[in-house]
C-alpha cells in the first residue's frame, strides 16, 4: 500500500499575542504573529485498504501502545473520511518530540500534517480552503499550520495574513507541568489589549523577529499563567538571565527569548545546555530557527 515517510509537523512560536474581544459563544478574539519553527513531530502515515484508523507512537525505535484513544491525528483522519466518504484507513506512526501543554501547537500540527498526508495519500484532492475549514473545526490552531507560513492571525485563529519575516534563532524552554488553555482564559489575571495591531503597519515592523516582539509588546495570557504556574514563573526568569526579553508563547508553559546573530559559533547552545543541566528532570529547551515556510506547504495547492 501507499505511504509517506518523515513528514514534518513543526511547532509555532507566537511572537505576540493580544486577547482583543469575546465572541457571544466564549471563545476569545486575538491578534497574534505565528512563525514556524524547526523543533518537529515526525509522521510516518501509511493507507490501509480496510478502512480502519490507528495511530502508532515510536519513541526510541519502540512502539507506545499506550495511546489516547481519540488524539488530534485520528480525529483528523476519522473527519477526512466522513467528510469525504473515503473507505480507505491509514496507520499513523507518530515521532513525537514536541512537549506537551507547550503553547506550541504540537497537536494542531499534527492533524495539519495528518490532513495534508491523507488528502495526498486517499487521492481526495480537495483544496486547501476546504482543509482549513475542516481544520478549525479540530482546533484553533490547525488552519495556522495549513497555511504554509508566518502569518498576523486573527479571529480565533482562522484568519491568516501571510507576513515575511528573515530567518531568526529563538532560545525555549519548558518546565515539566503544562497549562490547561481554560485555566488561562478563565483567569482574574487575564490581561486584554486595548488598542487593535493594524496589518498595514507590519512592513515597517516586519524586519525581524525582534522587531514585533518588542513592537507590539506581550503575551497577554502571560500574566495568568504566571498566577497558575511556579514553572512559567521560573522559566521566564531563568530564561531572561541567559539570554533576555523571555516571553510566554501561546497559552501553554513554554517561554522563548529572541537571539542575536547566527548562532555559529555555538555560544547560545552551550549556554542553553547550561541552564538546564542546573534544572531538576522534566525541563527540556531548544535553540530554534525560524521557518520561511511549512515543509508542506502547496501540498494542497
Amino acid at each position: 500500500m501507499k505511504a509517506l515517510h518523515d513528514l514534518a509537523a513543526p511547532a509555532k512560536l507566537n511572537l505576540f499575542l493580544h486577547v482583543v474581544g469575546k465572541r457571544a459563544d466564549g471563545y476569545h478574539l486575538l491578534q497574534s504573529v505565528f512563525v514556524l519553527v524547526d523543533w518537529a513531530d515526525t509522521l510516518h502515515v501509511e493507507v490501509r485498504a480496510d478502512g480502519k484508523l490507528a495511530r502508532h507512537d515510536v519513541l526510541g525505535g519502540a512502539h507506545r501502545h499506550d495511546l489516547p484513544a481519540d488524539d488530534l491525528c485520528l480525529r483528523a483522519a476519522r473527519l477526512l473520511q466522513s467528510e469525504t466518504g473515503c473507505t480507505r484507513g491509514a496507520d499513523i506512526h507518530l515521532e513525537k518530540r514536541l512537549p506537551a501543554g507547550a503553547g506550541m501547537g504540537g497537536g494542531s500540527s499534527d492533524a495539519a500534517t495528518t490532513l495534508l498526508a491523507l488528502n495526498r495519500l486517499w487521492d481526495l484532492r480537495l483544496p486547501l480552503a476546504r482543509l482549513m475549514a475542516l481544520g478549525l473545526t479540530l482546533g484553533a490552531d490547525v488552519p495556522f499550520f495549513l497555511g504554509g507560513g508566518p502569518a498576523f492571525v486573527e479571529g480565533i485563529g482562522e484568519i491568516l495574513h501571510p507576513v515575511d519575516l528573515p530567518e531568526q534563532r529563538f532560545a525555549v524552554l519548558k518546565g515539566p507541568a503544562g497549562l490547561a488553555t481554560k485555566d488561562i482564559f478563565s483567569s482574574p489575571l487575564l490581561a486584554r489589549s486595548e488598542n487593535l495591531a493594524i496589518v498595514a503597519g507590519f512592513p515597517a515592523l516586519a524586519g525581524t523577529a525582534e522587531n514585533l516582539v518588542n513592537g507590539f509588546g506581550h503575551n497577554d495570557l502571560q500574566p495568568a499563567a504566571e498566577g497558575i504556574s511556579s514553572d512559567v514563573r521560573d522559566a521566564l526568569a531563568q530564561l531572561s538571565g541567559v539570554f533576555g526579553n523571555a516571553r510566554m508563547t501561546g497559552s501553554g508553559a513554554a517561554v522563548f527569548s529572541v537571539l542575536a546573530g547566527d548562532g555559529r559559533n555555538g555560544k547560545d547552545d552551550q549556554s542553553l545546555a547550561t541552564l538546564l543541566q542546573a534544572r531538576p528532570e522534566g525541563w527540556t529547551g531548544r535553540i530554534c530557527r525560524s521557518l520561511a515556510r511549512h515543509p508542506l506547504a502547496g501540498w494542497a495547492d
